[in-house]
C-alpha cells in the first residue's frame, strides 16, 4: 500500500461573483466583484488534504484550455501531485458562483471534461487506486465509473470516502461497500426519503442512510454543525464552530472531508476526525473562495 490519498473526481475552473442579491428574472444585476479560482469538489478535497500535508493525488480531466492549466498550476503550488491528471478535447469543467453577503451561496456547474471520466480512464489509474490509503469519491464524474471505483478499491481492501455530493442514483452493490458516506441535509433527504433540515431530522435520518453502506455516516449540517453515526447505532452530535465573520461558504463541506481524511489515514478514530474536520470547514468560510481559504498545519495547529 502506498503513502498517499487518491481523490478521484471533479475539477472545474470557478468563476465567484460577490453581490448583495440573486438577480431577479429578465434583469440585468451588477455584481460588486469578481475573482476566478480552481474548483470542483475533487480538487478542493485534494488541495485540503496537501494543505494539512497529506501526500495526496488527484486524478481527473482537463480541457484543452488556459483554464485547465491554471487549475493544474494552482493545485500543484498546494503541494497535490496532480500527474494523474489527463486532458481531454472537451473544455475543462465550469462552476458559477454566486456569494452573497451573508455567505449564502448558489452554484451552477458545467462538467465539461469532468463526464469524461468514463471507464477507460479508470484502467489508467488501476494500479493507483489499489495502491492508496484511502480513496476519497464525489458525484461530479459518471456514476458508472465511481461505482467501478468503489468496486475496486474494495477489492483491494483500501478504505473508501463517498462525498455523494450532488446527490444522484447509485447502486446498492456500490453504496454497501463504501467505509465513509459523507453528505449534507438536501443529500441526505434524497438518499433517506426523510426531509432532513436540523439536527432532529438528521437523527431520523440516519439509521435508514446507515443500512446502506457498510461504514460510518456524516451529516454535514452547515450552521447546526454535523452528525456521526456508526454501525453500532451511536449517533454524536458535532457541535459547529463558532464563526465570527462569514465570508464565503464555497468549499467548506470539501474543506471538511479533506481534512477528515488526514485524521483518518492519522489514525484518529471517527468522532475526533469530525470535530478536527469541523473546525477546519469553520476557518475555510472566513475567507473569499474554496482552495485559498482552507487552512493548513502550521507549528502543529490548524490555521489560515
Amino acid at each position: 500500500m502506498g503513502d498517499y490519498a487518491l481523490v478521484i473526481g471533479s475539477i472545474n475552473y470557478d468563476i465567484i461573483l460577490c453581490q448583495k442579491r440573486l438577480p431577479r428574472a429578465g434583469e440585468t444585476y451588477v455584481v460588486d466583484g469578481v475573482r476566478c479560482a480552481g474548483g470542483g469538489k475533487g480538487a478542493n478535497q485534494a488541495v485540503q488534504c496537501a494543505k494539512l500535508g497529506l501526500p495526496v493525488r488527484m486524478a481527473g480531466l482537463i480541457g484543452p484550455d488556459p483554464m485547465g492549466e491554471q487549475i493544474l498550476q494552482d493545485m500543484n503550488a498546494f503541494g497535490v501531485d496532480t500527474s494523474l491528471v489527463q486532458r481531454c478535447a472537451v473544455q475543462t469543467g465550469m462552476g458559477i458562483i454566486h456569494t452573497l453577503e451573508d455567505g449564502t451561496v448558489y452554484a451552477s456547474i458545467s462538467s465539461g471534461a469532468n463526464a469524461m471520466a468514463d471507464t477507460a480512464y479508470l484502467s489508467a489509474i488501476s494500479e493507483y487506486i489499489r495502491d492508496a490509503q484511502i480513496v476519497l469519491l464525489q458525484m461530479e464524474i459518471p456514476q458508472e465509473t465511481n461505482e467501478r471505483i468503489i468496486e475496486a478499491a474494495f477489492a483491494a481492501g483500501v478504505p473508501i470516502i463517498l462525498n455523494a455530493a450532488p446527490a444522484a442514483s447509485i447502486s446498492k452493490e456500490a453504496l454497501c461497500k463504501v467505509d465513509y458516506f459523507i453528505v449534507n441535509e438536501t443529500e441526505a433527504s434524497y438518499y433517506s426519503g426523510v426531509k432532513v433540515s436540523d439536527l432532529e431530522t438528521a437523527k431520523s435520518a440516519a439509521p435508514i442512510l446507515l443500512e446502506m453502506i457498510r461504514g460510518s455516516l456524516i451529516i454535514t449540517l452547515g450552521a447546526n454543525g454535523s452528525l456521526l453515526g456508526d454501525q453500532s447505532g451511536d449517533q454524536h452530535w458535532i457541535q459547529p464552530q463558532k464563526i465570527k465573520d462569514v465570508v464565503d461558504t464555497t468549499g467548506a463541506g470539501d474543506s471538511y472531508i479533506g481534512a477528515f481524511a488526514y485524521c483518518k489515514i492519522n489514525h484518529m478514530d471517527d468522532l475526533d476526525a469530525c470535530v478536527f474536520a469541523s473546525r477546519a470547514a469553520g476557518l475555510t468560510v472566513g475567507g473569499m473562495g474554496a482552495q485559498a481559504s482552507m487552512p493548513r498545519l502550521i507549528n502543529g495547529k490548524i490555521s489560515v
